[in-house]
């Protein structure tokens, strides 16, 4: 059976899940009367925890808004997850913070956590293994992503000063439609005010992002996933690619994904077999052969004529390999 000092703490954990709770409720949960339930509150309001008594027919006890608790405490599965996320966003590169500050916070987690639970992750930690290698990306400003965040909840212009990939530095008034992670980075898309178009940013390429007055409505549309995606498809690179594809929108797109190409689709027949209008911006070409190889579809290349060229080029060699004996 728990000892009292078990049940307070079991008591403060209720109470920091947040919303009211009545005295029968939480005589249910802590297996108690109700007059005891009265009596752990007593205790913890001599802990300087500010807990508030509701009246009414659904009162009961909360917590004071904006109370901030010093104790953390986590059961073995929320400590795993926590400790797991940190882990896994330091490898894809999805952590928003610099590397040193989720290593801090997962020693924290570890040294304040019972023996026995210390024990089964740090076997869990040797026995787990990645097939990837730990991302190297750049992470962004912990206080320009929550800046950014802030904007795009309340609609709010914001200044931003960006470098852009060409090392060129330039102050920017955006009206941010999302963020956005994707392939171990984090983006912003929105609307370039003085350009009066979409733009994608780079978030660990913003140096100072500040609120502006006044507001914006976001546009209708695709959502910010979709226009990031987007964004990369019809990056500004060397070569445009035109490609008529005979197959499904899952067959096409499960070689070119929407970052990649911009597929022409009939929601109607996505599921049917039919020949499909496929874009593509692209920096080389060299690559492409071997996706159409693998795509095992009808195709026909409309530009650029140098893709045909590879395209015969890659049959001639597989030809060739496959002969020899």
């Amino acid at each position: 059976m728990p000892r009292p000092t078990g049940r307070v703490l079991t008591l403060l954990e209720l109470l920091q899940s947040g919303g009211t709770r009545t005295v029968a409720e939480l005589a249910e949960r802590l297996g108690v009367q109700g007059r005891t339930v009265r009596r752990y509150v007593d205790q913890l309001i001599d802990l300087d925890v500010p807990v508030e008594s509701v009246r009414g027919r659904y009162g009961g006890y909360r917590l004071a808004a904006g109370y901030r608790l010093p104790p953390l405490m986590l059961n073995d599965d929320e400590a795993l997850a926590v400790l797991l996320g940190l882990v896994a966003g330091r490898r894809t590169g999805l952590a928003a913070a610099e590397r040193t500050a989720g290593e801090t916070a997962a020693a924290k987690i570890r040294r304040v956590l019972p023996k026995h639970v210390a024990r089964r992750l740090d076997t869990l930690m040797e026995a787990l293994a990645f097939t990837d290698r730990p991302g190297e990306f750049d992470t962004p400003d912990a206080e320009v992503l929550l800046t950014v965040a802030d904007a795009v909840r309340h609609h709010r212009p914001l200044s931003i000063r960006y470098t852009g990939r060409d090392g060129r530095r330039s102050d920017r008034t955006l009206h941010a439609y999302g963020i956005v992670a994707h392939a171990g980075r984090w983006y912003v898309t929105g609307q370039d005010a003085r350009l009066g178009e979409d733009r994608t940013f780079r978030l660990d390429r913003i140096a100072d992002a500040r609120p502006l007055p006044g507001s914006f409505e976001p546009p209708e549309g695709p959502d910010p996933a979709q226009r990031v995606l987007s964004a990369f498809a019809t990056a500004d690179y060397r070569h445009e690619v035109t490609v008529r594809i005979h197959g499904t929108v899952e067959q096409i797109r499960a070689h070119l994904p929407a970052a990649v190409a911009i597929l022409e689709e009939d929601v109607e027949e996505e599921t049917a077999e039919c020949w499909r209008r496929v874009e593509l911006r692209v920096e080389h070409l060299d690559w492409l052969p071997a996706v159409l190889a693998a795509l095992d579809r009808p195709f026909v290349i409309d530009r650029p004529a140098e893709l045909r060229d590879l395209v015969l080029a890659l049959a001639e060699r597989l030809t060739s390999h496959a002969r020899r004996a």
